[in-house]
């Protein structure tokens, strides 16, 4: 049985394709009580829960489970590892979120760690969009975890016929792939917002993928991983797609639109701490520190821009 924490879009999505591969589902939520009913997600469109996911309030359910997927944000994820340690203590937990805790300025495998040093953590990154796992439309995932047994029987049991995992034990470079990656959305979606045109935000990629290799190198990860799933693909796919609510995130910023304060934006609060990290380890991060810049409302789309433009002439 395999349980998942977070019923929201990506953890449901994961919970409706296993169980229609066959898996013994259990997922967890505070309030499951509509879901339960309707056997639906609001944040799901005409997807059907299958009957093979046991939806529960009950941390209790999850107790069972010798594998634990954990579909929350970043910024909540040591708060869940504190409130529910008794139980999640010593099992396999594989993060499904993609970010850098702010205060801790650890990645999610990192803070699994810290927080419950007797589990083994991993990680679940890549492009993906949870409508698309949720409708069985194929999709490759990294799947990150320093113990490589592990991480073998993780990619065995969460692979399915449209599911496709690639293993790494590279558990930094997978995890700042994905954490970078929304930073360099939000900065690419501010080009376009602003009406700068696609060789802008083509520039931003490259450039922000640039950041994105240092910082990993600097940490200790291994640059190719970088360019695999976890980084140059989910890099691809947020920076372009207006699902990535990211992407959505700094196309607002950049038109000057409102900004939707319901929507989980996970890089505006790892663009805070990358630029930090990178100012501790003296890494030049030009383009995270500006984006940090936007989204605390620092700086103007104007001087942004001018920040960005001014930086001096070098050798690529």
């Amino acid at each position: 049985m395999i349980a998942i924490i977070g019923a929201g879009a990506f953890g449901t999505a994961l919970a409706v394709a296993l169980a229609r591969d066959g898996r013994d589902v259990t997922l967890w939520a505070r309030d499951v009580a509509d879901m339960r009913a309707t056997r639906a997600s609001p944040r799901l469109v005409d997807v059907t829960i299958p009957q093979g996911v046991t939806i529960t309030d009950r941390m209790a359910d999850v107790a069972a489970a010798r594998s634990v997927l954990l579909a929350v944000p970043a910024q909540t994820l040591r708060d869940v590892l504190t409130a529910h340690a008794t139980t999640l203590n010593g099992k396999t937990l594989v993060a499904c979120c993609k970010g850098i805790d702010l205060e801790t300025l650890t990645g999610p495998v990192a803070t699994i760690s810290r927080t419950l040093p007797d589990a083994v953590g991993a990680i679940l990154t890549g492009p993906s969009f949870a409508a698309d796992i949720a409708r069985g439309l194929p999709t490759a995932l990294t799947l990150a975890c320093g113990d490589e047994a592990v991480g073998h029987a993780l990619q065995q049991s969460l692979s399915t016929g449209t599911l496709r995992l690639y293993r790494t034990t590279d558990t930094i470079g997978a995890e700042l792939g994905g954490a970078l990656k929304n930073v360099i959305a939000i900065a690419c979606g501010v080009a376009i917002g602003a009406g700068l045109g696609d060789s802008a935000r083509a520039a931003l990629m490259t450039r922000g993928f640039a950041e994105m290799q240092r910082l990993a190198g600097a940490l200790g990860a291994d640059p190719q991983t970088l360019t695999g799933l976890s980084g140059l693909g989910d890099l691809a796919l947020t920076c372009t797609s207006s699902l990535s609510r990211n992407y959505r995130h700094g196309l607002a910023l950049g038109a000057g639109s409102d900004i939707d304060p319901a929507l989980t934006v996970e890089g505006a609060a790892t663009s805070r701490a990358v630029t930090r990290l990178g100012i501790a380890r003296g890494i030049d991060l030009p383009v995270c520190a500006v984006v940090a810049g936007l989204t605390d409302r620092e700086i103007s789309v104007e001087t942004a821009l001018q920040t960005l433009l001014s930086r001096p002439l070098k050798e690529e």
